[in-house]
């Protein structure tokens, strides 16, 4: 689908630009609880987008241990990300990987056709969130999302001990 878009610049005239239409959005809350514990250990989390069937499509961002060498070895605690998809990434991943985080919210934003996301194909799919916290638990969140985004869409997810809420919101 091409658009006509019209660029006017000070004191010049009209100019009709071809273009492609514009990428949608996909913008991502993820909360990380605060927890009183004894031992608090920040979680290790990833986020990924899988297919209806649960086939995983790409990988969205993976917060671990990055000063300690051996900080990969744990990345296996998150189970059905390393199962699905983890243990075929070399780390760290330009782009997707960076230091775990603090308890609150954290926003990450995605833009149709850029990595990580990539050019994902019209369907039915499911943002997931894995988080894995030593000397805590495991949690696994699933969104579902139709992409590309006809209109602005929201949904959400609660967790109940190593997440909070996650949001989608999709701009298309």
């Amino acid at each position: 689908m091409r658009r006509l878009l019209t660029v006017t610049l000070s004191g010049m005239a009209a100019v009709p630009l071809a273009g492609p239409a514009f990428a949608a959005d996909m913008n991502v809350k993820v909360e990380i609880p605060r927890l009183n514990v004894a031992e608090y250990h920040r979680p290790y989390v990833a986020v990924w987008v899988e297919r209806a069937d649960q086939s995983p499509v790409s990988t969205l961002a993976v917060w671990y241990d990055l000063k300690n060498k051996e900080g990969t070895k744990w990345l296996k605690d998150m189970r059905q990300w390393w199962r699905k998809a983890g243990r075929d990434l070399q780390m760290p991943a330009d782009g997707i990987t960076g230091a775990t985080r603090a308890p609150g919210e954290h926003m990450l934003t995605f833009t149709d056709g850029k990595a990580p996301l990539g050019k994902l194909p019209a369907g039915s799919y499911q943002l997931v969130v894995e988080a894995a916290r030593e000397v805590g638990g495991r949690e696994l969140l699933r969104v579902p999302f139709t992409w590309p985004p006809q209109s602005a869409q929201t949904a959400r997810a609660k967790g109940e001990h190593e997440l909070g809420g996650v949001t989608v919101d999709l701009k298309p």
